[in-house]
């Protein structure tokens, strides 16, 4: 009954889609997403065309270093708006490169410390390099974890919970000092491969820094408006207020320095001799009243008017 189909066949090379344009790899970031094997952290809540359009910028990025479709998808994450490679990412885009002469990472122990390395060397140049990140690197960084519980804060119900450590640097200290070691000898040593890339880790924590914090304080259990505080009282007045207001008569009308300055020359003008001078000099108190009213710098302008009037009456006294 199976007659007419054929036969399976063995062999044959495996080869990649890649795809050539823009549309085929649309079309392949579309059937990502309808299939279900798009990484929930490089879509995020995004569906439909914008999801597909994810992807396809995941595989462009991974095409342009060396890495094939589906490789990418498995290396790129997306942290802030910024792609980065996994730290086993970053080592197979070096390694795919065909520059590399060899490539090793690892962690020793050091003191009763670890210390994570990296030594690599270019096949085309010859150049190579070793670079360490210790535990005590790790630690001034405060990257390092020790509590197998933490406090952390919970955006659905608004509070702190205490919560199993998950971070990788608790979990797998020896792998990060290593990788973080990798990534600053890599991007150093293979710069025009990696193009700029950085590891997932390193990107999430130059995020976490930039990133705002929300420092305004929680509002009222009620959530009602603080009242404003009342207006602070007038300050008291002087005593030397005090007492200049209490020597003013009742019915004193609102001194004037101009119109007294102008009825002391008006009345001196009319002194026939240096006798009326002082007298009417005398009976308007100039120097009292101006201290008074708090005009003491205009007491030399009161002194000169009466100074022009003697000048005026006998040429002995402008002298």
């Amino acid at each position: 009954m199976n007659a007419h189909i054929p036969a399976l066949t063995g062999g044959g090379n495996v080869l990649a889609i890649v795809p050539q344009t823009f549309e085929e790899t649309m079309r392949i970031g579309r059937a990502v997403v309808a299939s279900g094997l798009a990484p929930a952290a490089l879509i995020g809540k995004l569906e439909g065309e914008p999801a597909a359009a994810a992807v396809a910028v995941a595989i462009m990025s991974g095409a342009e270093l060396g890495l094939k479709p589906m490789v990418s998808l498995r290396s790129f994450t997306v942290i802030n708006g910024k792609p980065a490679l996994y730290g086993d990412g970053l080592i197979n885009v070096v390694r795919m490169s065909g520059k590399v002469a060899y490539l090793r990472t690892g962690c020793e122990e050091r003191g009763g410390k670890m210390v994570g390395f990296c030594e690599a060397k270019r096949l085309d140049t010859g150049e190579d390099k070793r670079v360490e990140f210790s535990q005590a690197d790790a630690e001034r960084a405060g990257l390092w974890q020790t509590k197998a519980v933490v406090v952390k804060w919970n955006k659905w119900d608004k509070k702190n919970e205490e919560k199993a450590n998950d971070s990788p640097w608790y979990r797998f200290p020896q792998r990060m000092l290593a990788w973080r070691a990798a990534g600053y000898c890599l991007r150093e040593l293979f710069g025009d491969v990696l193009g700029g890339i950085r590891d997932e880790f390193e990107v999430r924590e130059i995020a976490e820094a930039e990133k705002m914090r929300d420092i305004t304080p929680p509002a009222a259990a009620e959530n009602k408006p603080t009242p404003p505080k009342p207006p602070k009282p007038p300050a008291p007045p002087s005593a030397k207020t005090i007492e200049a207001e209490a020597e003013k008569p009742a019915d004193a009308s609102e001194f004037n320095l101009g119109d007294f300055l102008d009825e002391i020359e008006s009345s001196l003008a009319g002194a026939k001799d240096e006798a009326d001078v002082e007298e009417i000099w005398n009976d308007f108190d100039a120097p009292a009243v101006l201290e008074t009213e708090g005009h003491d710098d205009m007491i030399e302008a009161a002194f000169a008017i009466k100074t022009r009037c003697l000048a005026q009456i006998s040429s002995l006294n402008a002298g």
